[in-house]
C-alpha cells in the first residue's frame, strides 16, 4: 500500500511543474454573423458581440489576421463580398481568434450553414 502512495505522489510531483507552464495565448469567441462588424481595411477593427445581451467588444485586427471562409483563407476584400451572399446570417457561425497578449484579432473564420436542395 505505502508503495502505491509513494509512486502516486511521485508522479504528481513531476506532473505540477509541467501543468504549471501552460498559459493562454488566444481566446475564441463564437458569435453569430449578424452580430460580427468587420473592419473597412486591413489593420482596422473587428466588433462582435460574444452574447445576446452582451454590448458589442471592438478589437483591432493584426496586419497579417487570416480571413477564413469555409476553411479557404480568403484577403479580406475577397472575405466581405464572399459573406454578402450568405441569408441566415442569425444562424451562421462565426469564431473570432482574440490574441491575449497583443490584444488583436489574428483570425476571423466563418462556417455557413448548408443549405438544403431540393
Amino acid at each position: 500500500m505505502k508503495f502505491k502512495v509513494l509512486i502516486a505522489a511521485i508522479i504528481l510531483g513531476v506532473a505540477l511543474p509541467a501543468m504549471a507552464q501552460f498559459r493562454t495565448v488566444s481566446k475564441a469567441h463564437e458569435v453569430r454573423l449578424s452580430d460580427l462588424r468587420l473592419p473597412q481595411n486591413d489593420g482596422g477593427t473587428v466588433a462582435y458581440k460574444p452574447c445576446d445581451e452582451c454590448p458589442y467588444e471592438t478589437k483591432r485586427t493584426s496586419s497579417d489576421a487570416q480571413w477564413i471562409l469555409d476553411g479557404n483563407s480568403l484577403p479580406l476584400d475577397k472575405f466581405k463580398r464572399s459573406l454578402m451572399s450568405i441569408t441566415d446570417r442569425r444562424n451562421t457561425a462565426v469564431t473570432v481568434l482574440h490574441h491575449l497578449e497583443s490584444d488583436r484579432v489574428t483570425r476571423v473564420s466563418v462556417h455557413p450553414v448548408s443549405q438544403a436542395k431540393d
